[in-house]
């Protein structure tokens, strides 16, 4: 089954208040993320997929990242599948961070993407 081209933003098109979800694993989000944004790794996203769907029940578009945009693109396929308003951050993390976009860490240390 096919669903067309993958849809994709880029990362200056994401509004401040969306809805990120970041599916990298815990050590490339404990470097730097964006703030407030739902951290599910895509190593466990089927397990955790429930988290995603609680946060977007409202219909907001979910806007999916990762590192370079690879991953990203593979769970926003399957969320698209799934009925879900999902798009590609084009880029990913590293796009994020040359765009100068803001970008927090747990820890309070400076944020760099792993």
């Amino acid at each position: 089954m096919n669903f067309g081209p993958l849809p994709t933003v880029d990362v200056t098109a994401v509004p401040a208040d969306g809805l990120v979800l970041d599916v990298r694993e815990d050590e490339e989000w404990a470097a730097g993320h964006v703030d407030g944004a739902l951290h599910i790794p895509m190593s466990g996203f089927v397990g955790r997929s429930g988290e995603l769907t609680e946060a977007a029940e409202d219909g907001r578009r979910v806007h999916v990242m990762c590192r370079v945009g690879g991953r990203s693109a593979q769970v926003t396929q399957y969320l698209v599948q799934q009925g879900i308003d999902a798009v590609n951050i084009d880029g990913g993390m590293l796009a994020w961070d040359a765009a100068g976009r803001p970008m927090v860490t747990d820890s309070g240390n400076p944020a760099f993407v792993a």
